[in-house]
């Protein structure tokens, strides 16, 4: 008989699906398993790149927890560090008169670079001049005659004045971050305007000057308003916002005086107001400009302007040539021009005061840092009637006593040693006639002859602002006083005792 045949025998894909069954829970576990560690992966990640991207605001409703996710705010676009402004970025716009050009384009050339751009707007034609290769080209402006004028005590060049900026633009120039404007009188430090400029977003709109020296000027214009001879920047695309209204703008405003306020209330309507720097300097003031430069504020020096209303800065000159001075700091360390720094002579009893690059000034006794950056009232205020309230800023009277005169020193020569990496800057004493001091203390009228010795730093106004230290060094030089400048030390206080 033959045996029967197994169950198997009968079902040969029972094997086939036990099999099956014994391996699909390995498979399904590993399947779990899986998705499992991607889901934390991808909430551990999302966690930690969203919560930087997105702004998560957590509400609690009714004892259960709600997330809303607000979008991320946008940033401003920002220059990036391998695009810097340069000077060749940067297009002027100057006002100057056929009538002043041939006086007048001295101080341009004074300050002008063959890199530079711009143009010398006049309102009517000039003769070539054999220097004129040193000098920005000329065009005449365009005619203003349809424009309203109604102001009894200026006059309508104003308003001339006032397009050149929009005019500059229209000439299609490429690669332009910045307008500048400024007068045919108006010293500019480039290197300067090129440090303040790169510090602003020039995508963006920008106004960017000073206001005036005379609280009394601020009062009748405004203080709102940047002063056109001292110099104003405008970035690019606030230029074409205001060429494409200011035609119908300055219709608005037949009553307004200068060109100024006219692009001030242009500026109103577009709503950008101004972003001072004190570093342009209108000089709405008359006489001597010692007291301002030599305590100059704690910003690089940018303009300086109404030349002819001042003394030359140097004396026993004319101003060009005081100007020609300048420049020798200028070429070696622009960007410490002017600034003050405070020492002191403490064996003698004396307050040295540095404005880098054109005075020493030393005093008899020990003054206060807050009182020597203080400017002494070496000028006179723009309305002559006005007194030391009329001035926009804090000053100090020129002292009257004999004894506390302070004894000056001014730039002679400077130069720069490779070998040190350091300027070398002699200063002279500027010889005044004065009755004696009878007071019992070392006397600064022997020394003839102050040396300054300062490493330039070109990134100065790359870190935030602060005066540079001096320090009295010893020496054996007769009649000599040697002074180092430089960065203040992390523990150095410019104390009194």
């Amino acid at each position: 008989m033959k045996n029967n045949p197994k169950v198997e025998d009968n079902f040969p894909w029972d094997q086939t699906m036990r099999n099956h069954f014994t391996t699909f829970p390995k498979f399904l576990l590993s399947s779990i398993l899986l998705i499992s560690i991607l889901c934390i992966f991808y909430t551990v990640s999302f966690s930690n790149s969203s919560n930087k991207d997105l702004n998560i605001i957590t509400a609690v409703h009714g004892g259960r927890e709600e997330v809303a996710v607000a979008p991320p705010p946008v940033p401003s676009p920002k220059p990036s560090p391998s695009s810097k402004t340069t000077l060749r970025q940067i297009v002027f716009g100057i006002a100057a008169s056929a009538r002043l050009w041939d006086h007048r384009k001295n101080y341009i050339k004074l300050w002008w670079k063959a890199q530079m751009r711009g143009v010398v707007w006049l309102d009517k034609g000039v003769k070539p001049g054999i220097d004129d290769h040193l000098l920005p080209q000329k065009m005449i402006s365009g005619d203003t005659s349809k424009f309203k004028y109604n102001n009894p005590k200026g006059h309508r060049s104003a308003i001339r004045i006032s397009r050149i900026v929009s005019e500059t633009l229209r000439l299609g120039l490429d690669d332009v971050r910045w307008f500048v404007m400024g007068d045919d009188d108006t010293f500019f430090v480039p290197d300067n305007l090129v440090r303040v400029l790169s510090k602003y977003d020039h995508n963006q709109f920008y106004y960017i000057g000073s206001s005036s020296e005379s609280h009394l000027q601020n009062i009748n214009f405004s203080y709102g308003m940047a002063y056109g001879g001292g110099g104003f920047a405008i970035s690019y695309p606030l230029a074409k916002a205001l060429a494409k209204m200011q035609d119908r703008c300055i219709q608005r405003y037949p009553g307004l005086y200068g060109s100024d306020d006219r692009i001030h209330a242009c500026m109103a309507e577009l709503g950008v107001p101004l972003t001072k720097e004190p570093g342009f300097h209108q000089y709405d003031v008359f006489g001597n400009l010692l007291g301002l430069l030599s305590a100059h504020p704690v910003a690089p020096l940018v303009s300086i302007h109404h030349l002819d209303k001042v003394e030359p800065i140097f004396p026993n000159m004319n101003r060009v040539q005081a100007l020609k001075r300048l420049n020798i700091p200028i070429n070696l360390d622009s960007a410490a021009l002017m600034q003050q720094s405070v020492c002191y002579d403490k064996t003698r009893s004396w307050t040295v005061s540095v404005s880098w690059g054109y005075t020493v000034q030393i005093n008899r006794g020990i003054f206060s840092v807050r009182e020597m950056e203080m400017p002494a009232r070496t000028f006179l205020n723009w309305y002559k009637r006005a007194d030391y309230t009329g001035f926009a800023f804090n000053t100090r009277p020129v002292t009257r006593h004999v004894c506390q005169k302070p004894f000056v020193y001014y730039l002679s020569k400077a130069s720069y040693n490779k070998v040190m990496n350091q300027t070398v800057s002699e200063h002279v004493q500027h010889q005044v006639s004065n009755p004696d001091c009878k007071w019992k203390m070392a006397d600064p009228s022997r020394i003839e002859r102050v040396e300054v010795y300062r490493k330039p730093d070109p990134n100065l106004w790359d870190k935030p602002p602060r005066r540079n230290c001096c320090r009295v060094l010893p020496t054996k030089k007769k009649g000599t006083m040697v002074i180092d400048v430089g960065v203040c030390g992390d523990d150095e206080v410019i104390e009194l005792r």
